[in-house]
């Protein structure tokens, strides 16, 4: 086994130490609902209650990603039994949890990753596992962490029978050959013993299975051909293998279909792909001729489906997340849509989001909010009639209205329409006031008029905030995030910008007192911002920011997809270099202040630590505040608080508002 793999995890292994059932107390304990005090960084930095919140299968334990003390820990909760205490688990530094599943009534998984140096060529890989955790024994289990692969934590099937057992793929080595491809195994996650059920074929890299336990479909890809590969077979019993039944070459822009619901007794899957309007929908696809059988589900208006979710048994489709939509979630089961019709009417005006269910769907983890609060967790028992608050997310900031947002379109200088979420400062009026640009991170993303506590916490301090959802944007169809290929730097950074022109033409922000801030892609835009356009912005902060093109792209060399990967970066510019602002210093006037932490493992550190040497030796004004334990997502509250604060302190010295209004 690789060295650095090998002392990831021997210190993954010292996660039972980390146990700590009476810190999770806290989390058990509903906080109480009090008005904030003081709008505060710490109160805004605070994190929140539980992320991730799953409910067990018969409804009466929840786990997630509970804010304990300031630190973000794995923890299980009993909603009723008084007698059981609550058990969590730290995070091991360097490591993130990115999803939690619960198995049965006593058993969960999660699954870790972290970025780790592997091979001798000195790049960095996000290698991943799994454990899994008995609520009844307390005991947590390294599961197949015999495998000696990059990835071992593809969970795609768990058991619905109440026994211990998932379908789970794992490569067993980092070097390419007939163990570098991953194979299935079925795991007892009680016991943590594993069976292969499908073993690995060559450039199939991942795997789906239907509600059985079948494994039906793979994907495979051949970097050098830029093709992707649909394997297929039918039900079990049926006695067929995998089957090439697709190919795909990506240079050609063709896509593959990716199942994510085999319809039982028949040869027919449920799969997303755009549809005439180039918005993606739902189809009911024919498997073996990769024809749609029909149209399965189109969002309204302009919206288009960004994710589904599948009834406990893998087997019914319960509804589809939709993008520009108020009601945000479409549900096919006629008991959750009622459900979600009468609590949607009850909260008057905040909006209720079902986020977790019992297995018979009778008890349902409800998170209740609006754009200007963080809201609360609510639990409904159906057969009860009861809706009880478990817990407020914020405790610091409580119910209280933050400060309003609403959506707002403009127009670009070409033409092309823009949405943008507004969030104003409380109690102020809407004109004339200092403004930050806050473009998303991605590029493939989008920013929503959901709770956003950095746009919430700049608000506070007296500033308009507008996040453009620049071209290239996901969520407004194909036709709008293929319009960003080849305008990285150049129309894309000029939506940002021209957001700020609609402002001030609204009479909403004063144009000589404009900073534009971002992490991630919205680091770089921030950067990039203050070199393309070095007399429009006062200041700018880049969180985790790419400061330079050319060698991000770079980290994906030696990737299984490192040319494919290449070739979608390449159609964004046509120039790196020409639009990294590590290469446009000298052009930059505005002061700058970077902020990284050095656990990130999805931009790397020296991003902005090269940022800030070139800065330097030009003479310009520049700040660096490197966060030695914080990670890309900031999931500790102190490096929040460190990140909020000095984002408060470099706007009011660079670009001050006057006093915001006292809390009331």
């Amino acid at each position: 086994m690789n060295r650095g793999l090998r002392t990831w995890l021997i210190g993954l292994a010292a996660i039972a130490g980390l146990a700590a059932p009476a810190a999770a107390q806290e989390a058990a304990a509903p906080p109480p609902a009090t008005a904030p005090a003081a709008l505060t960084a710490e109160s805004f930095a605070r994190l929140p209650f539980v992320e991730q919140a799953k409910l067990s299968p018969d409804g009466n334990s929840v786990a997630g990603l509970y804010g304990i003390a300031g630190q973000q820990v794995i923890g299980i909760a009993s909603l009723f039994d008084k007698t059981s205490a609550p058990f969590n688990i730290g995070i091991p530094d360097g490591t993130e949890a990115s999803w939690i599943r619960w198995v049965n009534n006593d058993n969960i998984v999660i699954g870790l990753y972290s970025l780790l140096p592997i091979g001798s060529g000195g790049e960095n890989w996000v290698v991943s596992r799994m454990i899994g955790i008995n609520l009844r024994t307390r005991k947590i289990s390294r599961l197949m962490w015999d495998k000696a692969g990059q990835d071992a934590a593809d969970l795609i099937w768990v058991a619905n029978d109440g026994s211990p057992t998932v379908l789970a793929a794992a490569q067993s080595s980092i070097y390419l050959g007939e163990d570098f491809w991953p194979a299935v195994y079925r795991v007892d996650v009680e016991k943590n013993r594993s069976l292969q059920v499908q073993k690995g074929k060559g450039g199939v890299y991942t795997w789906n299975a239907d509600g059985a336990g079948t494994v039906r479909s793979g994907v495979g890809y051949d970097d050098s051909s830029r093709k992707f590969r649909l394997y297929y077979r039918g039900e079990a019993g049926s006695g067929e293998s995998l089957r090439i039944v697709d190919i795909a070459d990506t240079r050609k822009e063709e896509g593959i279909l990716d199942p994510f619901l085999f319809l039982p007794g028949t040869n027919h899957a449920l799969a997303l792909h755009d549809n005439e309007l180039g918005r993606t929908a739902i189809y009911e696809v024919d498997m073996l001729s990769q024809e749609d059988v029909r149209t399965y589900y189109e969002a309204p208006g302009e919206g288009e489906v960004e994710g589904v979710v599948v009834s406990a048994d893998g087997q019914t489709l319960l509804g589809a997340w939709i993008s520009r939509n108020e009601q945000e979630i479409h549900w096919f089961d006629e008991v959750l849509a009622n459900v979600q019709d009468s609590v949607s009417k009850s909260v008057a005006q905040r909006r209720a989001r079902i986020v977790s269910m019992s297995q018979d769907r009778t008890k349902l983890l409800i998170v209740v909010d609006r754009p200007d609060t963080p809201g609360a967790l609510y639990y409904f028992d159906l057969t009860a009639g009861a809706m009880q608050r478990i817990a407020i997310m914020n405790d610091a900031l409580g119910v209280k209205p933050l400060g309003p947002v609403k959506l707002v379109q403009y127009k670009a200088r070409d033409g092309t329409q823009i949405e943008a979420v507004l969030t104003l400062p409380r109690g102020r009026e809407a004109k004339n006031l200092p403004i930050v640009l806050l473009p998303h991170g991605g590029p493939w993303a989008h920013d929503t008029d959901d709770y956003d506590y950095w746009a919430q916490f700049i608000a506070s301090r007296g500033y308009a905030v507008l996040q453009p959802n620049f071209r290239g944007s996901t969520g407004y169809g194909t036709a709008f995030m293929k319009m960003g290929e080849g305008q990285m730097g150049l129309a894309m950074q000029d939506d940002v910008s021209d957001g700020l022109a609609w402002a001030v033409a609204q009479g909403i922000a004063d144009p000589r007192r404009a900073c534009i801030v971002g992490a991630s892609y919205g680091g770089y835009a921030a950067m990039w911002g203050i070199a393309k356009d070095p007399d429009l912005y006062r200041c700018a902060i880049s969180i985790a920011g790419v400061s330079n093109l050319r060698r991000e792209v770079n980290d994906f060399g030696d990737s299984l997809m490192g040319n494919k990967y290449k070739d979608d970066w390449a159609k964004m510019t046509p120039d790196f270099a020409a639009v990294s602002p590590a290469n446009a210093v000298a052009r930059i006037k505005a002061p700058l202040l970077l902020i990284h932490g050095k656990k990130d493992i999805t931009v790397d550190f020296n991003q902005s630590s090269n940022m800030f040497g070139k800065m330097r030796a030009a003479g310009k004004t520049v700040e660096l505040v490197p966060l030695p334990e914080a990670d890309h997502h900031f999931t500790r509250e102190a490096d929040r608080k460190v990140l909020l604060t000095s984002i408060g302190d470099f706007l009011a010295k660079y670009n001050p508002a006057d006093p915001p209004p006292a809390a009331k």
